[in-house]
């Protein structure tokens, strides 16, 4: 028994890797949704995948498990589906990255640079652009009414 405990309590293990779901990232969900970083530095509907590749472009030892949901997700579409585990700490409880100690710097690391990836900058460069100007106009034409 206590050898299992042992085991288990390594930080190697992929057992006790921490856990990152998109839920964590996602700046459309409230804190009562998940969310655990600010909702500034939160990215929109990041995907497992997005996490793993910053993650793993960053030197992480990066496990995705696509057929995870966040418990508190009640979206069922593939979109949401998807955890990722990552090795924080080495087998002496040293972070395997000195810069990033913390799962929440790992979150914030990745919140930060997923919209910088090259499928996000692909998909939403013209369609972003005209969103923002049709708010715009929307926004200055609710303005004057009032």
């Amino acid at each position: 028994m206590a050898a299992a405990a042992a085991g288990v309590a390594s930080p190697a293990e992929k057992e006790r890797f921490i856990c990152i779901y998109p839920a964590y990232l996602n700046n459309k969900k409230t804190i009562a949704e998940g969310r655990r970083i600010p909702i500034d530095k939160a990215v929109e509907n990041p995907t497992s995948t997005e996490i793993q590749d910053v993650c793993a472009a960053v030197g992480f030892n990066v496990l995705l498990e696509k057929n995870k949901m966040y418990p508190r997700e009640w979206n069922r579409d593939m979109q949401y589906r998807g955890r990722v585990r990552i090795q924080l700490k080495q087998d002496d409880g040293n972070p395997c990255l000195p810069q990033f100690p913390t799962r929440k710097s790992v979150m914030l690391y990745a919140a930060e640079t997923i919209p910088k990836l090259k499928t996000r900058t692909q998909k939403m460069g013209g369609s972003d652009q005209s969103l923002q100007q049709g708010e715009g106009g929307k926004k200055g034409k609710g303005k004057k009414k009032k």
